[in-house]
C-alpha cells in the first residue's frame, strides 16, 4: 500500500499541542474511488475466486506484476479490513469462530466456543420447493422463520397434474443454520472479487495521480 500512499498529498502536522515543531506527513484522511457505475461496468472487470493461498499482494503480482497494486484489488471490492474482509484460510477461521463463541460456551464445563458454534441454531428457514415434471424446472423459496413457528411447520409432498399432462410437485420441508455453518458461509461469500482488468490499472493509477494533483 505504500506507493497508493505516495501520491496522496502532504500536511502539516503537530506531534503534541505544546509542541512548536511541524511535521510534514502523508494526509491519509484523503480519499480515492471508484464510481459506482464505474464498478459495475462488466467491461473493466471480470470475477475472480479467492485460494486458500490468496492475499491481495499475491493477486496483485500474479495480475498485474506488482504486489504494490494490492490497493486496486482492495478499493474495487470495498474491502476495508484486509483480514477481516478477506476470507480466512480454514484454520484461521477455526480459531476466528472458537474465540468469537467463547462468551457463549459453557467454559465451565469444558465447552468451547467452536463447540457452542455447531451445536447452537442461529436461524430457522421455511423451505418450499416446487418441481415442474415437463421442464425439470426446481424453483426453491427459503423464508427464515422464528423458532415457535419452524416447531409448527408440518413437512409436506403435495403432487397435482396439470392439463397438459405434466405434473408438479410441492414440497414443504425446514432446515436450520447453526452459528458455525453461518459463519462458514459468510466466509466463502467473501471468496468471489472483482479483479480490474490489467489493461485499464493503468489509466486508474493516473487518475489517481491527477486526484491528489
Amino acid at each position: 500500500m505504500a506507493r497508493y500512499f505516495n501520491y496522496f498529498p502532504k500536511t502539516l502536522y503537530s506531534p503534541t499541542s505544546e509542541s512548536p515543531s511541524l511535521d510534514v506527513v502523508t494526509n491519509i484522511i484523503s480519499r480515492f474511488s471508484f464510481e459506482k457505475e464505474f464498478k459495475e461496468n462488466l467491461a473493466v472487470y471480470y470475477e475472480y475466486d479467492i485460494q486458500e493461498s490468496d492475499t491481495p499482494e499475491i493477486i496483485a503480482s500474479k495480475i498485474y506484476n506488482s504486489p504494490e497494486r494490492h490497493w486496486v484489488i482492495l478499493l474495487l471490492n470495498d474491502i476495508i479490513d484486509p483480514q477481516y474482509d478477506w476470507p480466512l484460510d480454514y484454520r484461521t477461521l477455526i480459531r476466528f469462530i472458537d474465540d468469537k463463541y467463547t462468551v457463549n460456551a459453557n467454559t465451565s464445563a469444558g465447552e468451547t466456543g467452536l463447540e457452542w458454534a455447531q451445536s447452537n441454531i442461529k436461524s430457522y428457514f421455511k423451505v418450499k420447493t416446487k418441481t415442474d415434471s415437463s421442464s425439470s424446472d426446481v424453483e426453491i423459496r427459503k423464508i427464515e422463520i422464528d423458532a415457535n413457528t419452524y416447531a409448527n411447520v408440518l413437512e409436506t409432498t403435495t403432487s397435482y397434474t396439470l392439463q397438459n399432462g405434466s405434473s408438479v410437485s410441492v414440497a414443504i420441508t425446514k432446515e436450520t443454520l447453526t452459528y458455525y455453518t453461518y459463519e462458514l458461509e459468510e466466509n466463502e461469500n467473501k471468496r468471489t472479487i472483482k479483479i480490474l482488468r490489467p489493461e485499464v490499472v493503468n489509466f486508474i493509477e493516473d487518475e489517481l495521480k491527477r486526484t491528489f494533483e
